[in-house]
Formats: structure tokens, sequence, C-alpha cells
């Protein structure tokens, strides 16, 4: 939000000399497994912990790149799946890549289409997310299928969302689509289970992910990095035998995903019985989660990056996040406001506009306003999370 050009990123995108990653852990917490690191890859570097932004379609919904670089976002996530829908790979590869095609000249991530096997599956048939919010009743037996794909052996087979055709992702060809994209880091194919799926269910989809992990690496012909994924569900034998499976492969880092039980203290288990079974000496990425209260547990758990939609799917719900607390600033308690949306904070947003313009904006369905609060969240996440590796420094957390 900066009134000058000067944010802009270059065209011309640097390079390290060395395209692989590097991962170096600069201290490690005497009062938790938090820890300091640096990530280093051909685009740049990363510090540790890092709150890692959802760029699904190639874009942090609203903003423009040279804005999410001006919040501090040091790396992002795109999505391999709706990426190969639209645009396609090939048009991003002509492109020069996802970097070149997006202008984003810091690291970037590729999912595997792993979490889409859940959520335009099981998840979307039952309406659930990876935390199950409210206790159910249903049970996903071994051998079930969800009623809009079909997993195999070899993959799944989904149907396009844009025009119905179906469309078949395994681990060859996520590797095929994410090499095409060329961000830094890409994560092995797998199956996200459900809250819901029996221990039957999720021990079978468990060998089938590592059998796709196997085969996520020998399809691998780039030199991007590559991190492996836990399963296991909330299954704790489950998961300590897939981190110790995944640990024990040549991975360059490590994804803890799935689903995470049925409230937040189940899920804090859950990655503790992960994270004691990986190689320490490399970085743990924890998928889809990150609101605000979670992000000290599991950085002191030890998770060092991780990805969440929360600062921007909230904000275009109206939700800003303040050293106050979260305001719902579409109400009309805002309208006569002439305060920023956070006294304290120093973004662009907040410099600039009062709560009532914002409030203005919202309550006349002009998405300006959805961009003026995704910026100031996700600036306001990244300041927290800067505050969180100043914490590991100074031994308070």
């Amino acid at each position: 939000m900066r009134k000058k050009r000067a944010g802009l990123l270059p065209r011309k995108l640097k390079r390290w000399p060395d395209p692989h990653m590097q991962f170096k852990i600069l201290k490690k917490s005497a009062k938790s497994n938090a820890r300091l690191g640096i990530l280093k890859t051909s685009h740049g570097e990363v510090e540790t912990p890092a709150l890692v932004s959802v760029a699904t379609q190639a874009v942090v919904k609203t903003l423009t790149s040279e804005e999410v670089a001006e919040t501090g976002a040091q790396i992002l996530i795109a999505n391999t799946f709706h990426l190969h829908e639209h645009p396609g790979e090939q048009v991003i590869q002509k492109q020069g890549g996802l970097h070149s095609f997006m202008n984003w000249s810091r690291p970037l991530m590729t999912d595997s289409g792993g979490f889409q096997v859940f959520s335009l599956g099981f998840g979307k048939d039952f309406g659930m997310g990876k935390i199950l919010k409210e206790k159910s009743a249903d049970s996903i037996q071994s051998g079930a299928q969800p009623k809009l794909l079909k997993i195999t052996e070899d993959g799944v087979f989904f149907r396009s969302l844009i025009d119905g055709r179906k469309l078949f992702l395994g681990p060859k060809e996520s590797m095929k689509i994410q090499e095409a994209l060329g961000a830094d880091i890409m994560f092995a194919f797998d199956e996200c289970t459900s809250p819901i799926a029996n221990y039957e269910y999720t021990k079978k989809s468990l060998e089938r992910t590592h059998r796709w992990a196997k085969l996520s690496l020998k399809s691998k012909k780039s030199k991007q990095a590559m991190f492996g994924i836990v399963q296991g569900g909330r299954f704790k034998d489950l998961r300590q035998e897939s981190a110790r499976f995944i640990g024990g492969l040549p991975f360059d880092g490590f994804g803890i995903g799935g689903e995470f039980g049925s409230d937040k203290k189940e899920m804090m288990r859950m990655i503790g019985w992960v994270v004691q079974e990986l190689p320490e000496e490399k970085p743990r990425h924890l998928l889809g989660i990150g609101y605000l209260e979670d992000i000290p547990k599991i950085v002191r758990a030890g998770v060092d990056t991780f990805d969440c939609i929360v600062p921007t799917h909230y904000a275009r719900h109206g939700a800003a996040f303040t050293s106050a607390g979260k305001i719902a600033i579409a109400k009309s308690q805002f309208l006569k406001d002439k305060n920023p949306l956070d006294k304290k904070c120093p973004c662009g947003v907040c410099q600039s506009y009062s709560r009532s313009y914002i409030c203005h904006l919202f309550r006349a369905r002009e998405i300006t306003g959805m961009r003026l609060v995704s910026y100031h969240n996700l600036f306001f996440f990244h300041s927290y999370v800067k505050t969180i590796r100043e914490d590991i420094k100074r031994e308070k957390l």
C-alpha cells in the first residue's frame, strides 16, 4: 500500500548459484522444541519460523505480488491441482515458470494436490475440514469411496471443477506438473484423510501414501527440493510409523498433513508424535494450520513453516485482526470511527485509512474493502510471527 512504486519487484529474477534448498538451524530454545532457522532456496532465504502465505491460483486473493511482499511475506504456497486446471502448467512454464508468471521473486512452494483428494472428496461429502468441529456419527470404512472422486492404488480420478471432464492425478503426474510450475519446494503426492476415517481405512490409505512417496521421489527429475508428507490420521501408532517411514526417505524436508482430530489439544498431541520421530536437521512444515492462537503452540512444538488461509479468508468476510482482538469491520458501529484498524499497526492501511472508510466499503460491497483488510491482516500475521522469532532469540519461547 505504498504510494511510490519503489516496492515493485524486478522482472529479472535473481537466483542463487546452487538451486537446491539448504536449511540451517541457528538456535534451539531451552524452553521448548522451538527453533530459529534459515531456509535457503534459489530465490532467496526464509527466516524460520515463518508463515507461508497462501497463493492458491498464483495470487494471494485481492492483492498484487508487490503488496504481498510489502506485508512481510517471505514465501508463498500455490496449488498444483487448481493451476493444472487453469491456466494449465504448460501456459505457466512458457511464461518462464510460476515466479515470472506471478512476478514473485521470493521463494515458492507448490502442494501436491493431495489435499484436494480430501477437500473435493470426503471433506465435501460430509461438509467438514481437517479438524472435526462437532462430533459425528458418520464413519468412513475401509474400501469406501467419495461421491465425486475415485481413489485407486495408482492415483485419483477427479472431475474438473471447470467443465466436468475427468482428470487423473497420481505421483508421476503431480511431479510432472510441479516441475513445470517450477517452485523452489514441491510436495510428494499423498492422500489427506478425513477426521472420521476409521483405523482400517487410515491404515490402508497410509500404506498407499507411503508407496506414492517413494514413487514421487523416483519420478522427480528436477533439482527442486521436495518435502515428504506424514499422514496417519488421529492414530498414534500410524502417525509415528509414517513419521519414521517418511523421515527415512531422502526428502529435503517434511510436511505434517492430514486431519488433526477433534480439538486443538488433540492436534498438538498429534504434532508432538510426529516431530519426535522426524530427523531434527531437516525443516518441518505444517500443512493448512495457522490460526493466530495456534502459532505459538505449533512453533513450541518444533514446526518451522506453516501455511494458512486465515488472514485473507477472514479479511474477505470483514474480519480484521488487531492488537486488541478481532473486529467485524462491516458492523455499523464502525461507520463513525475515525481510528485506523489498529492504532499500534504501522502498515500502510492503518497509516492511511480509517475504520469508517473501510466499514463503508464493506457495506457498499466494494472489493477494495477486502483488499485493504487482506493487506492489514497479512501484515499483522507476519509481524506477529516476527515477534515470535525474537522471543526464541531471547529465550522467551
